[in-house]
């Protein structure tokens, strides 16, 4: 599991990075509510999308080139994001009446993390900022949101200490247990330490801690909507959209972490192949450098001239140019003849010759097998230069079968290693403890690929150089690990014949590439699934709000109709007469315009009453309003005076007119019959506007000419003079 997840780190920092950032959409959707708008938590708001961004930054560097520039630039990043969440931590503790420096506080913070960057490299600065201020602003943000807890009142209690009990987790996750460095306790407590213990990687806790918190913070959010709505239907919506959300991001997470590992497989599959097509491509390049010697030490095994040096049948002037022959034709760096006890009868150098007593190579493992009647192959180390080549050696036979000696033939490897340094793939040719011997990166020479023996052991047999091993430990086939700090896939193939081996090491970046494409389908249908569910939720508390609204008009609507109508008639009330008499006189003064009022009542109303009962009286008067209703204007307001008297207003309408339209409506009166009564008649009092009028004014002299209808003989309409000491001058009967 654990060597599953290392290889899903890219995967691990997006899922990490979208749910900070989703933290911090939450939170700044949260900040917009009244209830919040006081905590600032718009500063989480910005630690969320700042360190999310922080992590994409790093899943980045697992595709490009991670140069020191880059490093610095996530640090700052980080950096910045702990500075929002420090601040949120300060002031929340200043707003429960703790005392807490300014934000100057922050300047020697920022300048020690900078220096330490610049004197002791990124890493380092990477741990201060997560010690400084990532490791306090998380612990101090979930103290305050403890204390919080307790007086909490729109939040529940249990979301806060859920929130504080989250963010405590993430400060020793993000803040103590940080990146390996140099020194105490970043030596001891850091990601390979966890790793080791866990088998998960820390940055997945981390992301993990981060959905925790976001999906508090959204709770909590989905708490103020449901308050601020007070809608039994929404909250009961608003649990079953949270729900469906969390699971269908779930199954868009899931579903994007298979797709992504598929085509990462595809590419795995492909370098893994490609790998050992390499490795088999430099074992056949080494394998041909050897044929030739190994042709050519045969040869010189059968030369007669050989045999008869060892056998003593002749001088050794003619075998000496035979080997002279063929070491020129093999390339080899020496050739040698060795009779039975080991002893250099013959050599192409010299110079070994002419030593104090010939050297001899009977403890050599080449010549032991030659004496032992096989092909020896044997690479080894001179220990003049320093470069790797290889000792091919065959035995010497008489015509019995009997070996006398041993022909021998060394090549170096330095052509080879020339013409294969633009090789695209690190290769390391490795000997049995894991120095390397020959390989295209020059710096790994005499170094060990992994932990063997003693640092000092090495140095002596082999001149190993210091520095630490490349891998934490052997690889005896192949497999996807750390090799020199970074990911990669590394293949071990053996060299026949031999106990030393190759080894060839494929980067992780082309498959980080390729598996990118999974990240952004994934990131792609995450963002669509939010929108989506976000949008539907606006849609339906938008839809609600606006059949309230709705609601809250038509009841605003009914109350002003009940206000302004008369319930038995459903004509207008004294209320909305007032009012619409008053706006038209004002509308007559100021732009001159006609103006006229006709009150009228019904005759002896008060003995229909009293004769037929007040409901034959009431079904009069909601007829009576129906047949005028009929015969005045659209634009005349007809309203209910009180009881059985009735008003009219006719705007842009003299006062000959009105009378004219009063005569008409006292004659459709007349003529009617109505239920249970039969005939009724009606009495019209009509005044027109003049100059100086006020609703008083003109009421009283509308009344006025109603009475005098009254006491003239009833069913009648009478016009009233403008000025209150003229005689009527217009008397009309029906």
């Amino acid at each position: 599991m654990g060597l599953f997840l290392a290889a899903q780190l890219d995967f691990i920092f997006f899922f990490y990075g979208l749910a900070f950032i989703l933290l911090g959409a939450v939170c700044f959707s949260v900040a917009r509510g009244a209830a919040a708008r006081n905590s600032r938590i718009d500063l989480l708001g910005w630690f969320g999308l700042v360190h999310g961004s922080s992590e994409w930054l790093d899943l980045s560097a697992l595709v490009i080139d991670d140069a020191p520039s880059f490093q610095a630039l996530r640090t700052a990043v980080m950096t910045v994001s702990y500075l929002f969440l420090l601040e949120f931590a300060r002031l929340a503790a200043i707003r429960l009446g703790a005392k807490m420096p300014g934000r100057w506080m922050y300047i020697p913070l920022l300048m020690t993390i900078a220096v330490i960057g610049v004197v002791d490299g990124q890493v380092s600065a990477n741990i201060a900022a997560r010690y400084a201020m990532g490791f306090t602003g998380a612990i101090g943000t979930s103290a305050v949101l403890v204390i919080r807890a307790r007086t909490v009142e729109i939040i529940s209690h249990r979301l806060v200490s859920c929130a504080a009990l989250c963010f405590g987790l993430y400060g020793v996750a993000a803040g103590l247990i940080v990146p390996v460095g140099d020194f105490w306790p970043a030596s001891t407590l850091n990601h390979n330490w966890f790793m080791k213990l866990t088998g998960v990687p820390i940055q997945l806790v981390r992301g993990l801690l981060a959905v925790a918190l976001a999906v508090t913070l959204w709770s909590a959010w989905g708490r103020l909507l449901a308050i601020a709505v007070d809608s039994k239907f929404y909250t009961a919506y608003l649990r079953r959209h949270f729900l469906t959300t969390l699971a269908a991001l779930a199954v868009v997470f899931v579903g994007g972490w298979a797709l992504t590992d598929f085509l990462g497989g595809i590419y795995k599959d492909n370098i893994q192949a490609e790998a050992q097509g390499d490795l088999n491509l430099l074992v056949a390049r080494l394998s041909g450098e050897t044929a030739t010697v190994e042709a050519m030490v045969k040869a010189l095994s059968g030369s007669q001239a050989v045999l008869s040096l060892l056998t003593g049948d002749s001088r050794g002037a003619r075998a000496q140019t035979v080997l002279g022959r063929n070491v020129d034709a093999s390339g080899a760096t020496l050739g040698q003849i060795l009779d039975a006890s080991g002893s250099v009868v013959a050599s192409s150098d010299d110079r070994q010759l002419k030593l104090l007593g010939a050297p001899n190579a009977a403890a050599a493992s080449y010549f032991k097998v030659a004496m032992a009647g096989r092909e020896g192959l044997q690479f080894v180390q001179d220990a003049e230069s320093g470069l790797a080549g290889y000792v091919v050696s065959y035995p010497i036979r008489r015509e019995d079968g009997v070996v006398v000696g041993v022909a021998m033939l060394k090549k170096s490897f330095a052509k080879l290693s020339a013409s294969l340094q633009t090789f695209d793939r690190p290769f390391f040719f490795i000997n049995a403890d894991g120095v390397v011997m020959l390989s295209n990166r020059p710096d790994t020479l005499d170094r060990s690929l992994w932990p063997v023996g003693t640092r000092v052991a090495l140095a002596e047999r082999f001149g190993a150089s210091g520095g630490p091993p490349m891998l934490e430990s052997e690889i005896t086939t192949a497999a996807w690990t750390t090799f020199d700090g970074r990911r990669g896939y590394v293949l071990r193939g053996a060299i026949p014949q031999s106990d030393w081996s190759m080894l060839i090491v494929s980067p992780l970046a082309g498959m980080f590439a390729s598996r990118f494409l999974g990240i952004v389908i994934t990131l792609q249908l995450a963002l669509t699934t939010l929108f989506h569910f976000l949008g539907k939720q606006h849609g339906v508390r938008d839809s609600l709000q606006m059949q309230r609204r709705a609601d809250l008009q038509v009841l605003a609507d009914n109350l002003e109709v009940k206000a302004t109508t008369d319930p038995l008639t459903g004509l207008f009330n004294r209320a909305k007469f007032d009012l619409v008499l008053g706006h038209e006189l004002v509308r007559a003064e100021r732009y001159g315009t006609e103006l006229a009022l006709i009150v009228y009542d019904i005759d002896h109303f008060k003995e229909v009453n009293d004769a037929h009962g007040h409901q034959a009286g009431d079904r009069i008067l909601i007829q009576l309003s129906e047949i005028v209703s009929r015969e005045i204007r659209q634009t005349d307001l007809l309203a209910r005076w009180g009881g059985e008297e009735f008003v009219v207003v006719l705007p842009g309408t003299n006062g000959l007119t009105a009378c004219l339209v009063a005569e008409k409506l006292c004659h459709a009166i007349s003529q009617t019959t109505f239920d249970l009564v039969g005939t009724i008649t009606c009495s019209f009092g009509v005044s027109d506007f003049v100059h100086g009028d006020s609703v008083e004014s003109l009421l009283a002299r509308t009344d006025d000419a109603l009475y005098r209808a009254k006491i003239n003989g009833r069913n009648r309409v009478q016009f009233a003079p403008t000025s209150p000491n003229l005689v009527p001058t217009l008397q009309l009967r029906s």
